[in-house]
């Protein structure tokens, strides 16, 4: 079974020529990813996408077209980033636009894995949710947090949404693994192998030498696949293929997916040649069916400030004076507003020090030319933040390293300073829960315009 995967994220790119040349070679299918958590929780809790409308349309509109024109089918996993309903039908609209400019006749599955909060409860309290590490056993106060959870889903309702007739199938949230592996187990590759190509390709050409060239093509057998680019200017090597496995995952051998373990201890890689790579020994290792929970939320609202210093004084000390400066700014606030600033966080980042890790570099360290300090203030409200960030204004724009040296000035970048950065999102849940199979937490919708006359189908 060959399969082209285009990209590791829908509206990210996708090069027509390139999947014109993996239906050149016979693909049977298209399959990508269309989401991720590593944008932060946002995304989820919002039900909205990260990726622009207009990105995600031009990316389905050359597969769309594509899979049309071949007669094989397009799946597409973890739709609108989160794979929220909301975001999921998000996409499912902007699939039906294309339909209708592009004359297109697809039958549409859409798979929901979106959990209701008192279905989850009902779990929690038959014992069948767990933490993964390093979260705490569930609450019912954690769920109620959470504004929209999902249920990561494996090949199963992809399978059985092909052999109904599907010709589009557009899946909420999906690990990145199953949505690829799902028609090779479907037309009988082997476990090990489907699961290991699935992994291999999930990020598109991540895996391959120039990763910025297009997405690849992965071809499965019962004991082995192989993996190739879609473009002709690009190679796959052995080092980036084995590599993958540790791509967001702690373990190089291990993948847990649900109802599984994909190992991988005794995988062989060979070069085929100087573009495509060989992988035989993948073992599927069978397991209680579970499917990993995502849930997000709102909270508190955050204002930022920020300005550029290029005061060799405060350069040469900078841990020390981001101490004085932190202590310096939370006293003003304190004495200010006391009890009405709440439970609000405060935090200061030097960019081109420390901002990043927020750890000590160590002693020596030559001081940078310049630095960017970034004041967050968290509060309850969008108004209050504001409110504090107004209050220490003065203090965070001229702030000495020490009362004996004069007044300084630095370099603020926007006017006003205070910018209102909106509501902070939280993940709450990392957890899995037990089912019965792949399809028990998995609702299926049709949208059939395969027999749909023209004129019908353009007010679809």
């Amino acid at each position: 079974m060959k399969v082209i995967v285009p990209t590791g994220a829908l509206g990210a790119g996708i090069r027509a020529e390139h999947v014109e040349a993996g239906l050149a070679k016979g693909a049977h299918a298209i399959a990508c990813d269309a989401g991720s958590t590593d944008s932060g929780p946002s995304y989820l809790a919002r039900g909205v996408s990260k990726w622009a409308r207009e990105s995600v349309k031009r990316d389905l509109e050359v597969l769309m077209v594509a899979s049309e024109k071949a007669g094989i089918p397009l799946l597409v996993g973890t739709c609108g980033t989160s794979g929220a309903d909301e975001a999921l039908h998000w996409t499912r609209d902007i699939a039906l636009e294309v339909a209708r400019e592009q004359g297109l006749r697809p039958k549409i599955a859409v798979l929901s894995s979106e959990q209701s909060r008192d279905a989850m409860k009902a779990r929690r309290a038959e014992g069948r949710i767990r933490p993964l590490p390093p979260s705490a056993p569930l609450d019912d106060a954690t769920l109620e947090a959470c504004d929209h959870i999902v249920a990561l889903m494996g090949p199963e309702p992809y399978i059985e949404a092909l052999k109904a007739g599907a010709t589009i199938v557009l899946g909420g949230r999906t690990t990145d693994t199953a949505v690829l592996a799902a028609v090779p187990i479907m037309m009988g590759a082997g476990l090990g192998a489907a699961w290991h190509a699935g992994k291999t390709a999930e990020c598109g050409g991540v895996c391959t030498a120039v990763r910025g060239d297009g997405g690849v093509l992965i071809e499965v057998f019962e004991d082995r696949f192989e993996i190739e680019p879609l473009s002709a200017t690009n190679r796959c090597e052995v080092q980036g293929v084995s590599a993958h496995m540790l791509y967001e995952n702690s373990d190089p051998y291990r993948l847990f997916e649900p109802g599984g373990v994909l190992n991988v201890t005794n995988a062989v890689y060979t070069a085929l040649d100087e573009r495509r790579v060989r992988v035989t020994g993948s073992v599927w290792e069978p397991g209680p069916y579970t499917m990993k929970l995502e849930g997000a939320g709102a909270g508190p609202y955050q204002t930022i400030s920020l300005v550029g210093i290029e005061d060799p004084k405060v350069l040469a000390n900078l841990d020390l004076f981001h101490e004085r400066l932190v202590e310096g700014l939370r006293d003003r606030i304190d004495r200010t507003f006391g009890a009405e600033a709440g439970d609000y966080d405060l935090s200061v980042r030097i960019y081109g020090w420390n901002a990043v890790s927020g750890r000590r570099l160590p002693a020596g360290t030559p001081p940078p030319p310049e630095v960017g300090v970034l004041l967050v203030i968290t509060a309850a409200t969008q108004e209050l933040a504001t409110r504090l960030s107004k209050a220490v204004n003065p203090l965070f724009f001229h702030f000495p390293l020490s009362p004996e040296l004069p007044q300084p000035s630095y370099g603020f970048a926007f006017t006003p300073a205070e910018i209102e950065s909106g509501q902070v999102y939280k993940f709450h849940l990392n957890h899995v829960v037990e089912t019965r199979d792949g399809l028990e937490l998995v609702r299926t919708e049709w949208v059939d315009l395969s027999n749909t006359p023209a004129r019908e189908a353009e007010h679809a």
